[in-house]
C-alpha cells in the first residue's frame, strides 16, 4: 500500500543481493569439494542443494536487474489513505 511517505527515488537492492549471490556460490562451490575429498557425502550433498537454491536466486535477481526500473506513480498521483487505527 503507498501512504505517501516513501521516497520517490528508492531502489532495489538487487546488484548488493547479486554480489552476496557470488559470495555464496564460491562458497558453496568450495564446500561441495572440500567435504567431497573428506568423505563427507552428506555434507557435500547439503552443499550441493544450498548451492542449486543459490544459482536459482542470482538467476531471479539477474533476471529483475535486467528488466530494469518498473513503473512508479508520479507526484501528480494522489497517495492512497492509510488505514484506520481502530481501537476494540
Amino acid at each position: 500500500m503507498r501512504t505517501g511517505s516513501e521516497p520517490t527515488t528508492a531502489r532495489s537492492a538487487l546488484r548488493a543481493r547479486f554480489w552476496l549471490c557470488v559470495w555464496g556460490v564460491l562458497w558453496a562451490i568450495f564446500g561441495t569439494a572440500a567435504f567431497a575429498l573428506a568423505g563427507r557425502p552428506g555434507w557435500a550433498a547439503a552443499c550441493g542443494v544450498l548451492w542449486l537454491v543459490i544459482t536459482i536466486d542470482m538467476t531471479m535477481v539477474l533476471r529483475h536487474i535486467r528488466q530494469g526500473p518498473h513503473y512508479q506513480p508520479g507526484r501528480d498521483v494522489p497517495p492512497y489513505l492509510p488505514p484506520e487505527n481502530r481501537r476494540r
